[in-house]
């Protein structure tokens, strides 16, 4: 049987099991029946120094259902995907419902709001990549790793190289009247060469590609000798005088940074007032150079979906438009919460939850090439990575550990680490002023380099 043949052949199975236990679970005397199907397989291995020092492979395949009867709602999920595993899914389904709490505010989504299809088909399943073995995945990891290793002779260790992949189908049926089912896969490649410095110091440095399709990848020769550049630049890093300066954020940092505003938007965040955005729709949040949007429609991108997880059909939504705050993102609750309609942001969990979330959450580029931005700072901080977890998000106060290089006449002068940035959020996006091109979905949260004017780092005294 050939993969498309045998995905739909899977996906099908699924929507007649997620059917099966929704008729039941209906006969039963739910008001609302929903559930979920999922099935798939995930494999993870790791090299270290040329020799193989982890494989993990496991497959799944699990139902989760959400159960609503009089106002209450029940959530179950099982892998137990027997005869009798399946009867007692049900029946657990059927007696957690009648001893929750009322809730005026749950349901499903608006049957008018969901989707008949078509779906696009978004090329979310690469047939080679969601087949890689154990032993193709290790050449490729190996490859990475010893790539890192030639380099340069100042390598000196490895904390390994990890090739891992997912792939899998899923099928969602609804009492309301949808039935969807799609597969998807998702492979990645991190290479993390060790040099040593000064005082016995220990540098770490990491490279990484991810795609939905194996092709895609950048080459693990390629990935390993990059990831050996970001390790020896990081050489005698050192602090810097507490100062107030221009801090610019690589791709991977600046990602993190969207990430805190991605659940900021949230409407859960919004409704339970833990959001320091409550109340900001239509007002300024951030510079003109930043517009937002959530985007499931990216053809082979990792958060992309046809539709959502209570079948509506899967939206572009523009979040943040130059600085202008849009819309919240909102499941069905969270919108009836707010006293708005859907945006068609909703997640299905495994277990039957559904709840608001992002798909491709991406900070949309400029013209400005990343390097000028560089460039045209005179004296400032350049982030390649943060540690630590300093962020209030009801205040939006913030503050991280960072490294990564003093900038001195539009030039990366040297490598610092140990040192603190702060600054509340609200006036982080604010001051951005510089947006670079540099845009790669690797991750379904993307953003390109970008320039915050001016925030507190704290070094040495």
């Amino acid at each position: 049987m050939t993969a498309p043949n045998r995905l739909e052949t899977e996906i099908e199975e699924l929507k007649n099991l997620a059917a099966d236990v929704v008729r039941r679970a209906r006969a039963g005397g739910a008001d609302v029946a929903e559930a979920i199907a999922r099935s798939g397989s995930e494999l993870s291995t790791k090299v270290r120094l040329g020799e193989p020092e982890l494989v993990e492979e496991a497959s799944h395949k699990s139902l989760g259902m959400r159960v609503i009867k009089q106002g209450r709602v029940a959530l179950t999920s099982t892998s137990d995907l027997t005869a009798r595993g399946i009867d007692r899914f049900v029946r657990d389904a059927l007696e957690l419902v009648d001893i929750s709490q009322e809730d005026p505010f749950a349901g499903p989504a608006d049957p008018s709001l969901i989707s008949a299809g078509p779906f696009p088909d978004l090329e979310l399943y690469d047939p080679k990549g969601g087949d890689v073995t154990a032993a193709e995945a290790i050449d490729l990891a190996r490859r990475g790793e010893q790539a890192a290793r030639d380099a340069d002779p100042r390598i000196t260790n490895s904390d390994g190289a990890t090739f891992s992949r997912t792939a899998g189908v899923f099928a969602l049926v609804l009492s309301g009247g949808f039935t969807g089912g799609y597969a998807g896969s998702y492979a990645s490649l991190v290479v993390s060469p060790v040099a040593d410095d000064e005082g016995g110091k220990k540098r770490r440095g990491f490279h990484w590609t991810a795609k939905r399709h194996l092709d895609a990848l950048d080459a693990p020769e390629v990935v390993g000798r990059e990831a050996t550049r970001r390790t020896l630049r990081k050489l005698g890093a050192r602090k810097v005088p507490t100062c107030e300066a221009p801090v610019v954020f690589d791709p991977d940092a600046a990602r993190a940074i969207l990430g805190l505003l991605a659940g900021a938007i949230m409407g859960s965040s919004v409704w339970r007032k833990s959001s320091y955005l409550v109340g900001r729709e239509g007002t300024r949040v951030a510079s003109d150079l930043v517009t937002i949007v959530d985007d499931p429609l990216v053809l082979r991108a990792p958060g992309s979906r046809p539709f959502d997880g209570e079948g509506l059909a899967a939206r572009k939504n523009l979040v943040v438009e130059q600085g202008i705050l849009k819309t919240y993102l909102c499941d069905s609750y969270s919108g009836r919460k707010l006293g708005r309609a859907p945006t068609g942001s909703a997640s299905r969990g495994g277990g039957g939850g559904v709840g608001p979330s992002t798909s491709n959450f991406m900070l949309l580029p400029t013209q400005t090439k990343a390097a000028d931005i560089v460039k045209g700072t005179q004296r400032g901080l350049y982030v390649t990575e943060m540690m630590g977890f300093g962020y209030n998000p009801v205040t939006g106060d913030f503050s991280r550990g960072a490294a990564g290089f003093w900038i001195e006449n539009g030039e990366l002068a040297f490598p610092v680490s140990e040192v603190t940035i702060s600054l509340n959020l609200d006036q982080l996006w604010q001051r951005i002023d510089a947006v670079g091109d540099d845009l790669d979905l690797r991750s379904s949260t993307a953003s390109p380099t970008l320039r915050i004017s001016s925030m507190t780092i704290a070094g040495s005294s």
